[in-house]
C-alpha cells in the first residue's frame, strides 16, 4: 500500500525545507514540530543518518474538523512530512491523509475532511519546482 506523497527536489536540503515549510503555509499548514532524526540517532545511537527531518505539519481548520469528527483522530495527528537528502538531491514526502481515514475508519465525517488535506498537501508539493 502506498501511503504518501512525494517529490524529488533538485536543491540543497536546508533550501528545501525553507521551502516546504513555505509551500506548507500557503495551503494553511504550519509546522507545530520539527524531529532532526539525523541528529536523534547520531546522539543516542552513534549512528549515521543523510540529513533527515520530520516534520508536523497541521492545518487549523482541518484539525478542528478532524477532531469533531472523531476526538480520537488525534493519534494521528499531526500531517508528517519528511525531508531527507538522497544524493545531491531532497526528497520530501508527505502522508496521504487518505491513509489515516482507513485506520480510523470510514464513519464520522473523516473521509471529507482527509481529501481536503490530501489535496492541500498534494498542491504544496506540487508548487515545489524540481
Amino acid at each position: 500500500m502506498d501511503y504518501g506523497l512525494g517529490v524529488r527536489l533538485d536543491r540543497p536540503f536546508q533550501q528545501a525545507v525553507a521551502d516546504v515549510t513555505a509551500a506548507l503555509k500557503e495551503q494553511g499548514f504550519g509546522v507545530l514540530t520539527t524531529i532532526d532524526v539525523r541528529a536523534t540517532l547520531h546522539d543516542k545511537l552513534g549512528a549515521e543518518l543523510e540529513d533527515y527531518l520530520i516534520l508536523g505539519a497541521c492545518n487549523p481548520a482541518l484539525a478542528h474538523r478532524a477532531l469533531n469528527a472523531d476526538r480520537r483522530i488525534g493519534l494521528l495527528l499531526p500531517c508528517n512530512v519528511v525531508v531527507r537528502r538522497d544524493g545531491d538531491a531532497t526528497v520530501v514526502e508527505a502522508v496521504d491523509p487518505q491513509t489515516l481515514v482507513t485506520l480510523a475508519g470510514p464513519d464520522g465525517g473523516l473521509a471529507e475532511v482527509a481529501g481536503e488535506a490530501a489535496r492541500r498537501l498534494a498542491a504544496a508539493l506540487a508548487s515545489l519546482p524540481g
